[in-house]
C-alpha cells in the first residue's frame, strides 16, 4: 500500500492512533506540535492519551460501525501497541493507510514466526524450538539444555506468560501454569547486558537510528535507560546496521525497536536479537529531552510522509521509568536540577505499572560532540 499509493500529509491533516496509553500520549503530542490532529482509538475510557486530543473514540476494537467512522475521520493510521486485534486491523486497511503494514504485525506478534523472520535475515538469536504439549516442550528441553525460557508465542510483555526452567522435573507444573497449547522455548543466553536499536524509516527507505541504548530490567520491567551504552564503537555499529536489516526486509514506515543481547565470546563480544517491537519504544524515552529529535516525532513524520529528521545526541542520557507509587515522589523529582518530569495522567498507580518517567542529560562540551 505504501509504495502504491504513498501517504503525503499536510499540516491540519489527522492521524488516527489505535491505543489510548502513554505512548499514544506522546505520539500525539508530537503530532501536535507539528500541526497535525490526532483521533485517538481506545476501548478504556481512562485512556490517557484522550486528555490530549480535540477527537477520541471510545470503541471495542470488534466494533466495526465505530471502526469505520473512525478510518472516515482520519488521513492515515499508525498504532501504540502491537498486539492490535488483526481483524481490526484488516478492517481498517480497507480504508485508509495503517503504518506501520498490518502485515509486519503477523510477523512481530507470534514469537516463533519472529524468531523464523529474523534467522531468515541471517542474523543470531537464542536457539529456540516449537512447543504445543508436555511432550513436544520435554522433547525442546532435551535438545536445548537447561537453563531455557518457556513463553506464550503470543500477547507477551514485560515479562507475562513466560517461565525461567531450570529443572526438568518442574516442566509439567509449568506447562500447565503456562495455559496454552502454542508456545516457544528459547535457550537460556548467559548476556553481559540487554541493548536497544530504536530506528526511524522513511517511505522512500531513508533509515535513522537512536544511539545505541543501554537497558536494565526490575522484576522483567524496564527500569533504567542510558545512551549511549557501554559496549564498543565497532558492535554499535552492528547493532544500528541489525536494525536496518530488519526495518528493510519489512520494508518498514515508521519507528520500530529490536531488543538485543550483548554476549561474551572468546573472540569478543557479539549480538542476538531478542524482540523486535514494531512501534515507539520505552527504551527510546531518553530521546525527548535526549536527542535533536524525539522518537515519537520521527515516527509521526515517516507515516506522515516527510522527512526524517538527522539524529543528534545531546550528551549522555538517563531515563528511569516511575513504576506503582514511584509516582508519590514526582514533586522531589521537580524539584532536582537537571531533571525533565514526564507525567501519564494515569489514575490507579498499581504494582508494576509505568506512570511516568524522568530524564537526566550530561551535556557534552562542544569538542566533545560528534
Amino acid at each position: 500500500m505504501t509504495s502504491l499509493n504513498p501517504v503525503k500529509l499536510r499540516p491540519g491533516d489527522t492521524i488516527g492512533i489505535l491505543g489510548g496509553g502513554q505512548l499514544g500520549r506522546m505520539l500525539a503530542l508530537a503530532a501536535a506540535r507539528l500541526g497535525l490532529r490526532c483521533n485517538v482509538y481506545s476501548p478504556d475510557p481512562d485512556s490517557p492519551a484522550f486528555d490530549v486530543v480535540q477527537r477520541a473514540t471510545c470503541a471495542e476494537y470488534a466494533d466495526v460501525a465505530a471502526l469505520e467512522l473512525f478510518a472516515s475521520e482520519v488521513d492515515v493510521i499508525t498504532y501504540e501497541f502491537e498486539n492490535v486485534p488483526s481483524g481490526t486491523a484488516m478492517i481498517l486497511a480497507a480504508r485508509r493507510p495503517v503504518l506501520p503494514d498490518p502485515a509486519v504485525l503477523q510477523t512481530t506478534q507470534d514469537r516463533l514466526a519472529e524468531k523464523d523472520f529474523v534467522r531468515r535475515l541471517g542474523i543470531a538469536t537464542a536457539d529456540y524450538a516449537d512447543v504445543s504439549s508436555l511432550e513436544t516442550l520435554q522433547q525442546a528441553v532435551a535438545r536445548l539444555g537447561l537453563p531455557a525460557v518457556l513463553k506464550t508465542r503470543r500477547f507477551g510483555y514485560d515479562g507475562k506468560g513466560q517461565s525461567i526452567i531450570r529443572d526438568a522435573d518442574s516442566l509439567e507444573a509449568l506447562w500447565s501454569e503456562l495455559g496454552t497449547n502454542s508456545a516457544i522455548l528459547e535457550k537460556f543466553i548467559p548476556f553481559e547486558r540487554e541493548i536497544s536499536v530504536v530506528a526511524a524509516r522513511g517511505a522512500d527507505g531513508r533509515v535513522e537510528c537512536f544511539d545505541v541504548t543501554e537497558n536494565e530490567h526490575r522484576d522483567h520491567i524496564l527500569k533504567t535507560s542510558r545512551a549511549p551504552a557501554r559496549i564498543s564503537d565497532e558492535l554499535a555499529a552492528q547493532a544500528r546496521t541489525i536494525a536496518t536489516t530488519i526495518a528493510d526486509a519489512f520494508d518498514y514506515v515508521g519507528v520500530l525497536a529490536v531488543e538485543m543481547f550483548v554476549v561474551p565470546g572468546p573472540s569478543g563480544p557479539s549480538l542476538m536479537v531478542n524482540e523486535i517491537a514494531p512501534r515507539v519504544h520505552n527504551s527510546g524515552h531518553w530521546t525527548l529531552d535526549g536527542a535533536s529529535v524525539s522518537q515519537f516525532e520521527q515516527h509521526i513524520r515517516a507515516i506522515a510522509g516527510w522527512p526524517l529528521a538527522p539524529v543528534h545526541r545531546h550528551g549522555e542520557v538517563a531515563m528511569t521509568n516511575l513504576i506503582g507509587n514511584e509516582i508519590d515522589d514526582y514533586g522531589a523529582w521537580l524539584a532536582k536540577p537537571g531533571v525533565t518530569v514526564h507525567l501519564y495522567g494515569k489514575g490507579i498507580a498499581r504494582e508494576g505499572r509505568k506512570m511516568g518517567h524522568i530524564t537526566e542529560v550530561k551535556t557534552r562540551s562542544r569538542s566533545q560532540k560528534r
